[in-house]
């Protein structure tokens, strides 16, 4: 009975010691030592990843209309930016978005060949960053480009 009573007292003692310890070496650690370092956290710590509504662009050739492309994209920004903004940078991404890809001559669907993903999402991050007035977006991505031709869309 004793030796139940004396294990039941070291138990929590032994436990507030280590809790002690732990949180001590801790406050005395630098910031970035804890958790790995800094290296590649530090850099995707405070971002965002943020969705853009769907881009519809019209594909006109030979003054009739084609088919539609139609883009969702994201992109990636500093939280603590995104939230100083007094307007929010997704509008902008739309536009450039639907003003590139309407005025691309290279966009043909009944010529197909692979679309230069990498320029469309350079283009609208420095567009999207220059409407702004600041470095807002840090990359776009695409989440998916897809065309309908005229007759598969359904319009009642």
């Amino acid at each position: 009975m004793l030796r139940l009573l004396l294990v039941g007292v070291w138990m929590p003692v032994a436990t507030l010691g280590a809790s002690y310890a732990t949180v001590s070496w801790l406050a005395t650690q630098p910031p970035g030592v804890i958790g790995g370092g800094g290296g590649h956290e530090a850099a995707m710590g405070g971002l965002d990843y943020e969705s853009v509504p769907p881009v519809n662009v019209p594909i006109i050739a030979d003054g009739a209309l084609q088919g539609y492309v139609v883009a969702k994209l994201v992109f990636t920004a500093d939280g603590d930016v995104l939230r100083s903004l007094s307007v929010p940078p997704h509008p902008f991404l739309v536009d450039e978005a639907f003003r590139f890809l309407y005025a691309d001559e290279r966009l043909d669907f009944h010529d197909l060949r692979r679309y230069d993903l990498a320029k469309l999402s350079e283009h609208l991050k420095g567009a999207a960053n220059a409407r702004l007035g600041k470095e807002v977006v840090r990359d776009v991505l695409v989440e998916e480009l897809n065309y309908f031709d005229k007759d598969d869309v359904i319009s009642h």
